[in-house]
Order: structure tokens, then C-alpha cells, then sequence
């Protein structure tokens, strides 16, 4: 050791100096920018309540981009049920609007879109969060 370097040492020692943990830093890059969730099993209540919780925690996380897979209402039992709109009874429909119709998660939502076909096509959607810049909600 050379002695500058010792030098060095000794003066950072002498000012109580903290160095910021590398380690910590890169985990915080490590957080996933694309969350996949698969709502098949779910009721409407538990889909609406598990997507708002995921919109939430994935915005505080710094996710950029959710694909919510609803499924395309194929295996619905909605058609045995004449009381029942085939169409908005299932997740396919009913997940946005419920989403769009929340203020509050759509203040940290830039758009909500149809999937490609790689991702779920019709029986899929993406929502693309903005950028959490306070690291703090709700």
C-alpha cells in the first residue's frame, strides 16, 4: 500500500464518512418491470380486489408494465344463467371497467390495453403504469 493510499485511509476514517451499500442499490434496480398475473379461479370481487392490490404495490415498486390475464370467458358459466349478461358477467369486460372507473388507480395508470397475441391476446390485457417519482402511495 502506497502512502497516499494510507493516507487516504486515515483521513476517511478520521471524518466518520459513510460509504452507500452497492448491494442495496442494485436491488433496487432488480425490481421487475413487467408483472404477469393470471386472474383464471377468481371471482369478480377477488379479481377486482387482487388487481387493485397489485396496481398499488406494483406502482410503489416501480413496475412499469402489468399484464392481467382474464381469460376470454369460453368456460363462463354465465351462459346456463338468463339473468346474466354474457358479456359483462365474465373478468374479460368487467376487470377494466371496474380499473377505469377508480380514480384513484387511474391516477397512476398512462393506458390500458388490449394484449398481443404472445401475452393472452383477447383473453388478456396491459396496463402501463406511470413512474412513481415520490416512492410513496396511499
Amino acid at each position: 500500500i502506497s502512502d497516499k493510499d494510507k493516507k487516504d485511509w486515515e483521513n476517511f476514517l478520521s471524518k466518520n464518512e459513510t460509504l452507500s451499500d452497492k448491494d442495496l442499490k442494485f436491488s433496487e434496480r432488480n425490481v421487475p418491470k413487467i408483472i404477469s398475473f393470471d386472474l383464471h379461479g377468481f371471482s369478480l370481487d377477488e379479481a377486482n380486489e387482487k388487481v387493485k392490490s397489485l396496481i398499488i404495490n406494483s406502482y410503489k415498486k416501480g413496475v412499469n408494465k402489468l399484464i392481467i390475464v382474464t381469460g376470454k370467458g369460453l368456460h363462463s358459466k354465465n351462459e346456463k344463467d338468463p339473468y346474466i349478461s354474457k358479456d359483462l358477467g365474465i373478468l374479460k369486460y368487467s376487470v377494466p371497467e371496474f380499473i377505469k372507473s377508480n380514480k384513484e388507480l387511474m391516477s397512476i395508470i398512462n393506458e390500458i390495453k388490449d394484449a398481443t397475441v404472445e401475452d393472452g391476446g383477447s383473453g388478456a390485457f396491459y396496463i402501463h403504469l406511470k413512474k412513481n417519482l415520490q416512492n410513496k402511495f396511499w
